[in-house]
C-alpha cells in the first residue's frame, strides 16, 4: 500500500512539473548529463560514446519520466568543477560523493544511497592493509585517481604513505595486480564490483567501510524545477526498490551486469 501511495505522489508530482516545464507542443531540450564513465557500477563508458550503469541506468529513466531526450557528456573527475557549468551539463552522475568542494559549483540532489572507502590490493596481501594505520606507512604504494574524493581520502588519512596519482580509474587496477602498486582505497561499491573482474584482487572489509557519505546527483544551481524533478523520482527509485534492483544487477549474488 505505501509503494503505492508513494508512487501515485510521483505520477501527480510529476505532472505537476511537466505542466510548467514543457508547455503543449513545445518541443522538451535533451537532459544533458555529465558522467566520468569509470566509475562501475555507477557509470561505466563502452568507449564509443555509450554509457551503462546504475546511474546511468537512473539517469536514462529521469529522462523518460520528464519526457526529455538524453545526452551524456564525458567529463573526468578532474576536470569535472571546471567542465560542469560550461559544458551546460543539467545533471553530472556516476557515484558522486556529497563533499562541500563540489556544493561550491552545483545544488546537490537527495541523497540515493549510502558508500564508504575501503581497500583493494592483492589477495595474497589481505592482512597488511586492511587499516588506516597499516597503509600509512612510508614503505606502502598507494595508487589513486586523480581529482575526486579518492584522492582527497588519501592526501588526508595517508601522508606517510608513497603517494601514486593515476590518470583514470581504469588501469590502474591493473598497477595493483602486477605489483607496481600495494592499495587502492575507494568506494566500497566500486570494490565489490571490481574484484569481480579481477579476482586476483581483493576489497577488504566493505560492509564495514572507513567512513560513509551520501551518493547524489550534481544539479544545475538556482534551478528548483530540476531539482524537483530529479528528488521525486530519486525519492520514488529508492522507496518502490527501484535502486536496490539496480545494483543487484551489478553487484549482487547473482550479478550479470
Amino acid at each position: 500500500m505505501r509503494v503505492r501511495h508513494i508512487a501515485a505522489g510521483f505520477a501527480a508530482a510529476l505532472t505537476a512539473v511537466l505542466t510548467v516545464a514543457v508547455p503543449a507542443g513545445a518541443e522538451a531540450p535533451a537532459l544533458r548529463v555529465c558522467t566520468t564513465g569509470d566509475y562501475p557500477p555507477y557509470s561505466v563508458s563502452d568507449g564509443r560514446g555509450g554509457f551503462r550503469g546504475v546511474d546511468i541506468d537512473l539517469a536514462r529513466g529521469l529522462a523518460d519520466a520528464v519526457r526529455r531526450p538524453i545526452e551524456f557528456v564525458p567529463t573526468t573527475w578532474a576536470s569535472l568543477k571546471t567542465d560542469f557549468q560550461p559544458l551546460n551539463c543539467d545533471i553530472a552522475a556516476g557515484g558522486i560523493s556529497d563533499s562541500p568542494a563540489r556544493r561550491a559549483f552545483s545544488d546537490f540532489s537527495i541523497a540515493y544511497g549510502t558508500d564508504g572507502k575501503a581497500p583493494i590490493t592483492r589477495a595474497a596481501d589481505a592482512a597488511a592493509y586492511a587499516t588506516i594505520e597499516q597503509i600509512n606507512r612510508p614503505e606502502v604504494r598507494v595508487i589513486v585517481n586523480r581529482g575526486g574524493t579518492n584522492e582527497e581520502f588519501a592526501r588526508k588519512n595517508f601522508p606517510d604513505a608513497r603517494l601514486t596519482l593515476w590518470p583514470d580509474n581504469v588501469t590502474l587496477f591493473d598497477e595493483i595486480a602486477q605489483g607496481r602498486a600495494d592499495v587502492f582505497v575507494t568506494d566500497s561499491v566500486e570494490g565489490r564490483y571490481r574484484v569481480r573482474t579481477h579476482p586476483d584482487l581483493t576489497v577488504l572489509h566493505p560492509e564495514r567501510p572507513f567512513d560513509s557519505f551520501g551518493k547524489v546527483f550534481l544539479l544545475r544551481k538556482n534551478d528548483p524545477l530540476l531539482a524537483a524533478e530529479v528528488n521525486a523520482w530519486l525519492a520514488a527509485q529508492g522507496a518502490t526498490g527501484g535502486v536496490d534492483r539496480l545494483f543487484a544487477d551489478w553487484i549482487g549474488p547473482g550479478a550479470t551486469a
